[in-house]
């Protein structure tokens, strides 16, 4: 098992190849991140396989929803961990956000700021922090995004902003929408890639609906079978916006293993990393735009090779986020280990409304995720 996977049931994927779901723009493999990242055996014993829960019948979506019960007590969970107290934690999770945050891990703080040219006008970073709320609307179980209807979901992101504004208001906070674009699956479909591409109509939507809020859009591209190279360009025409960022998902990224998405870790290379920032780096400089922001999933080492060959380019922010869930603990190693080792630009940090409390732990507060050093930039709730 994986920390991190969004992994798809084997039933269910059977069922679902009968389907033509590229057609009705379902996402007929979309799974469910599940975890964050220690390489070790002993640190993923504790993860549970996540079923998919998007269905087509007759054209339309069916989604099947959690279960009242289930929703209570994430429900419970969520309101203790926003509580005006932090929330006890165990020994472990203090010893590790202890050991990341003492002058013994002076050697890795050195590493911050990343040194770096001032960044041009009307860049996000270091002066902002984003708060992003993840998913895809055709499925509950990708993301929060689309777990709730449209103005829920809203009203539950200014409610993140709003806390997070007041836990550090050196930092005004922009909201955002991280939408995935491209949905690795499990089935072939017809191009064979293992992915399944939204349609511009749907982009368009979810972009109507983070220009009334004032909030960004990302577009999360999980490549499967394919390549970066190809599946981004098609983004261009959205990618032109000043208010639009990219996002790519080494986890989904299965091209060098040959894997079927979901029963192994992708990964990207710093080549690809790069080829991004370029792509992003020549929309911004000839379309006259702030900077672009790029972000990279990562919870394993292996997932971005060479991360220290990607390279910087003054149109592009690169913010490596630690994508994976668990305890605080783990989350804490992972950041440590992956992120803050291994220092690319800025940092981001994921949270899941669910999967990081299954276990009975309260959701990590904005208090709790300020104490990392790096203090994360970019925030992201699935």
């Amino acid at each position: 098992m994986f920390h991190g996977s969004r992994f798809v049931a084997l039933a269910y994927l059977v069922a679902l190849m009968t389907l033509s779901c590229a057609d009705k723009n379902v996402p007929a493999g979309a799974t469910t991140q599940t975890g964050a990242g220690k390489d070790s055996a002993a640190k993923r014993d504790s993860v549970t396989p996540k079923v998919a829960t998007v269905a087509a019948s007759g054209g339309q979506v069916n989604v099947r929803p959690r279960a009242d019960a289930a929703a209570g007590m994430d429900a419970a969970k969520h309101t203790a961990a926003t509580s005006g107290e932090l929330p006890k934690r165990t020994h472990r999770d203090s010893v590790a956000l202890a050991s990341m945050t003492s002058k013994k891990d002076s050697v890795n703080d050195a590493k911050w700021p990343v040194k770096m040219p001032a960044q041009l006008p009307g860049a996000l970073f270091p002066e902002k922090r984003v708060v992003a709320f993840y998913g895809n609307p055709l499925s509950k179980k990708m993301g929060v995004l689309g777990e709730y209807p449209k103005e829920e979901m809203l009203s539950k992101l200014d409610h993140e902003v709003a806390r997070w504004a007041q836990a550090d208001p050196s930092h005004p906070v922009q909201p955002a929408l991280h939408f995935i674009v491209t949905v690795a699956q499990g089935t072939p479909g017809k191009a064979g890639l293992f992915r399944l591409q939204m349609r511009d109509s749907m982009v368009n939507e979810l972009y109507s609906w983070a220009r009334a809020k004032h909030a960004l859009l990302f577009l999360d591209v999980q490549v499967g079978k394919s390549t970066v190279q190809a599946e981004v360009p098609r983004l261009r025409p959205f990618l032109e916006n000043p208010d639009v960022h990219l996002a790519i998902d080494p986890e989904f990224a299965m091209a060098t293993s040959g894997a079927i998405p979901g029963t192994k870790i992708g990964t990207l290379d710093a080549k690809d990393v790069n080829w991004a920032v370029g792509f992003l780096d020549e929309i911004a400089r000839t379309k006259n735009l702030p900077p672009k922001v790029l972000i990279v999933h990562r919870f394993t080492r292996k997932m971005v090779t060479n991360a220290r060959e990607i390279r910087y380019a003054p149109h592009v922010q690169v913010v490596m986020d630690m994508d994976g869930w668990g305890p605080p603990w783990l989350k804490f190693d992972s950041y440590h280990d992956y992120v803050k080792a291994d220092p690319v630009q800025f940092t981001g940090f994921k949270l899941f409304f669910h999967n990081d409390t299954k276990k009975g732990d309260p959701l990590l507060t904005p208090a709790e995720v300020l104490r990392l050093n790096p203090r994360p930039l970019y925030v992201q709730y699935q």
